[in-house]
């Protein structure tokens, strides 16, 4: 779940961000104040209060399974959804930048499509930062799956995922702590490791770096 909303946030960040950066003027302000539109609405609660609604249109009006596909196909989108706009600033400040330099000058004056100005110039560009944004971005929703589930959105019991367990293993907290400590210990592990893939990706992509 953690990994498919992570490629939704980037895709449409990706998108959306070297469109903005490269129009400029009116798509760019447009752009922009959608993405303040999103970022202002709270994550948490847009999730708990509109859950049962989106299920519902989930499963009767696009037919997904109901259960597990569409609790865990709503969470899905949702992070993906309110995860793009931290993506897609990201990118727009990098495509500022390269979208004035010679390479990209020439595209133009050669006539280069849009298509290939945006995907064939600029996004070779952006591997570097892309790559650090989704492993910062993949322990996020990690985390965030896992609080969910405790929190009742999302695939239910007795499927598992680490909200599930976690949540359910809070009743042992005081009997058997290591039932309750092995789950938590998990994600903590997961959250840092790709923490330090994405500080390891970053000094080793960043032209300037020495290490």
């Amino acid at each position: 779940m953690a990994l498919a909303a992570t490629f939704i946030a980037v895709g449409l960040g990706v998108v959306f961000g070297i469109i903005a950066g490269v129009s400029g003027g009116l798509t760019d302000s447009v752009i922009g104040r959608l993405i303040d539109l999103i970022l202002s609405f709270p994550q948490t609660l847009m999730l708990l209060a509109l859950s049962a609604l989106f299920i519902d249109i989930l499963v009767k009006d696009l037919h997904v399974p109901d259960g597990d596909m569409a609790n865990g196909l709503y969470v899905v989108l949702v992070l993906g959804f309110f995860g793009w706009p931290y993506v897609a600033r990201l990118v727009r400040g990098q495509v500022l930048s390269i979208r004035e330099r010679e390479f990209v000058e020439a595209s133009k004056l050669m006539g280069a499509s849009r298509f290939r100005l945006y995907f064939k110039e600029i996004l070779p560009n952006l591997w570097a930062p892309l790559l650090v944004s989704f492993t910062i971005t993949m322990p996020t929703y990690v985390s965030a799956e896992a609080a969910l589930n405790y929190l009742g959105v999302g695939i239910k019991p007795p499927t598992p995922t680490l909200g599930n367990v976690l949540s359910g293993s809070i009743d042992y907290s005081t009997s058997d702590f290591i039932f309750f400590f092995t789950p938590a210990f998990l994600i903590m592990i997961i959250v840092v490791s790709f923490n330090l893939l994405g500080d390891g990706l970053r000094d080793a992509l960043d032209p300037k770096g020495h290490r």
